[in-house]
């Protein structure tokens, strides 16, 4: 990645009637790297992409590409003169083209030898060229997928817009053509921004996020850094469940019903915590709780268990006990948290 931005948002706004979908949304995206655009169904992800490339016009703010100005209430730059490639969720391949005429439709400007060409370049790095004479319909789904990101990438786009694109694809399948298909992007240094609602997918593929819930971003940054210091409990959720507990903070020091934790900086008086399942463990001292519901999750189980007044899901690595049977809870003294004093 390069410190020049490929993509900048400036307060950009998308309204319709009794409905705002975009609301004041401003980030950069390094040039370069893989960015997820996550949030919630109907958080604004598709329609902010739909604004990027052109599909729709923006009602407030401004959006630059590699530095110009390409929407802005006066002005709105057509699709085809943004530099951008656009795959959405269905892949839409012309169903009467092979897929090296597939490929190479946005090419027909070049001369026919640099069109076939390029084409055959772009079906050898996405592992397709066996596939040169196929027509859509006798493609497995990720090869289908491979296509139309060929396509996308046939113009030579400064920026890659991927919307949900590997939802359609089952378990294994969707683990290999996506690990796959991001490596070779990666290794053309291609610029991404992928749109999914999936936490998990997002933190292992991304090397930035954008966090986004009702047509807001609530926070950009490494993955590690949104997991671990959200700048809000609602960011906080959008990468995961959350224990939100009640606290006290005294000098540096937050108490809650299930330990201590470190709270520097934060000023005395009553406040909320947040943490992830993984802070809250099994332990020889701390608050009596009640399991109320497990669950099996492969490596672990999950724990509902219900102490305090109020309800925590905890991980365990080993069986958990029965419902009804009782458990010791604490909170790990080194766990990141998030705390909110009341009334902020």
């Amino acid at each position: 990645m390069t410190d020049h931005p490929v993509l900048e948002l400036s307060d950009v706004m998308r309204a319709y009637p009794g409905r705002t979908a975009v609301d004041g949304a401003s980030f950069a995206l390094p040039s370069g790297g893989i960015t997820c655009l996550l949030g919630p169904s109907g958080s604004g992800k598709s329609t902010l992409l739909r604004l990027i490339a052109g599909l729709e016009p923006v009602d407030a703010g401004e959006i630059r590409i590699r530095g110009q100005t390409v929407a802005a209430p006066a002005m709105t730059a057509a699709p085809e003169h943004r530099g951008v490639g656009l795959v959405f969720q269905d892949n839409a391949l012309f169903p009467h083209l092979n897929v090296s005429a597939n490929v190479g439709f946005g090419l027909a400007a070049m001369a026919a030898n640099t069109r076939r060409a390029r084409v055959a370049a772009l079906l050898d790095r996405f592992h397709i060229a066996h596939l040169a004479d196929a027509w859509p319909h006798m493609l497995s789904g990720g090869e289908q997928q491979r296509v139309a990101i060929a396509r996308a990438l046939a113009r030579a786009p400064s920026l890659l817009l991927l919307d949900e694109p590997f939802s359609g694809l089952d378990g294994h399948l969707r683990d290999a053509v996506r690990d796959a298909l991001l490596a070779d992007l990666r290794a053309a240094g291609t610029s991404v921004l992928i749109v999914t609602h999936d936490p998990e997918e997002a933190m292992m593929i991304a090397d930035n996020l954008i966090l986004m819930a009702a047509g807001r971003i609530v926070q950009t940054g490494r993955p590690e850094d949104c997991y671990h210091q959200p700048v809000s409990i609602a960011a906080a959720r959008l990468l995961g469940d959350v224990a939100v507990i009640d606290a006290v903070v005294t000098n540096g020091i937050a108490d809650t019903a299930l330990g201590a934790i470190q709270a520097d900086g934060i000023p005395d008086g009553a406040a909320t915590l947040a943490v992830r399942p993984g802070a809250i463990v099994a332990s020889s001292t701390g608050v009596t709780a009640t399991v109320s519901a497990t669950r099996f999750a492969g490596h672990h189980y999950i724990v509902e268990a219900f102490a305090a007044d109020q309800y925590f899901t905890i991980q365990l690595p080993g069986k958990p006990p029965a419902n009804g049977e009782q458990m010791t809870l604490a909170i790990r003294h080194d766990a990141h948290a998030l705390i909110v004093r009341d009334g902020d």
